[in-house]
């Protein structure tokens, strides 16, 4: 009995110590289905800078058509313009109203009170201080 016991917590516990071994150490990057973090940061790098690449190659695309238009007669060359290109390009952004809501006001108010009423007992005190 004392053997299939020993038998049985030997073998959970190099399943567990092998498990471990794997799941927090670099081994896990040879098992098939785990990438490297290093390749992780890699991939993500490659896509950030494929994004930009086509947003550039986008802008490049427009201006280029723009100067095949004035080259073909299409359009005059006082009216071209790279800059409202490249702005027709980029999305305006949403207007918003910043002005300020009655709650605000309201709030503006009690602070200037309350930095009124902090500043003259703050006199008060220097006075009583010098005093």
């Amino acid at each position: 009995m004392s053997v299939f016991v020993s038998l049985t917590l030997g073998a959970i516990f190099l399943i567990s110590a092998t498990t471990l071994l794997i799941a927090f150490t670099p081994l896990r990057e040879f098992i098939p289905g785990y990438s490297s973090s290093e390749l992780k940061r890699n991939a993500t790098l490659l896509a950030l800078k494929s994004d930009s690449l086509s947003k550039a190659l986008k802008k490049n695309e427009l201006y280029i058509q723009s100067i095949q238009k004035v080259l073909n007669g299409e359009l005059e060359y006082a009216k071209f313009n790279k800059d409202s290109i490249l702005s027709s390009v980029e999305e305006a952004p949403e207007p918003v109203d910043l002005s300020a809501s009655k709650n605000e006001m309201e709030l503006r108010e009690r602070v200037k009170e309350e930095e009124k009423i902090d500043a003259k007992s703050q006199k008060g005190k220097v006075k009583k201080k010098t005093k």
